[in-house]
């Protein structure tokens, strides 16, 4: 094989052309790709993080969830005592109002039936009057005899 200058002057450029790559364009290509390795790593670190955020904020959110609802638990238990005790309220004083026109009741009753023992006592003692004025044929004066008539009734 015979070395001829157009081989010679291929084997330079090619050597020229090698030159200038790994001079001035391999290092901006391999730039270039450590930057994207970088700007990839650096993606799959902030999905990782973003990730590990979403599970630690569907955890926050879960217990925040389960706080609520026992929040919410315990405000209805609180309203429910709170409706019971209103009802109870409300029947100890529907009670006592009906204990007190019960006892009211029970006084007029007997305000009205002390009134209709005087006035019968009144009537008998009216009575006992013409009863006795027709058996002494006289007139008894009512105004002279009032404490002897008081006695008739109170006995009577």
């Amino acid at each position: 094989m015979e070395i001829n200058m157009t081989f010679l002057g291929q084997m330079i450029s090619f050597a020229i052309l090698v030159w200038f790559t790994t001079k001035f364009i391999w290092p901006q290509l391999n730039g270039a790709i450590e930057e994207r390795q970088k700007k990839v790593a650096e993606g799959l670190a902030a999905a990782e993080r973003a990730r590990a955020e979403l599970k630690d904020a569907d955890a926050k959110v879960a217990a925040e969830i389960k706080q609520a609802r026992v929040q919410s638990t315990e405000i209805i238990d609180k309203a429910q005592a709170q409706a019971n005790a209103i009802v109870e309220k409300a029947r100890v004083e529907a009670i006592d109002e009906i204990n007190r026109l019960k006892a009211q009741a029970q006084d007029e009753i007997a305000s009205m039936a002390q009134r209709a023992r005087e006035q019968l006592r009144e009537q008998v003692g009216a009575l006992a009057i013409q009863g006795a004025e027709k058996i002494v044929q006289r007139e008894i004066d009512p105004a002279a005899h009032k404490a002897l008539l008081d006695q008739l009734a109170a006995e009577i």
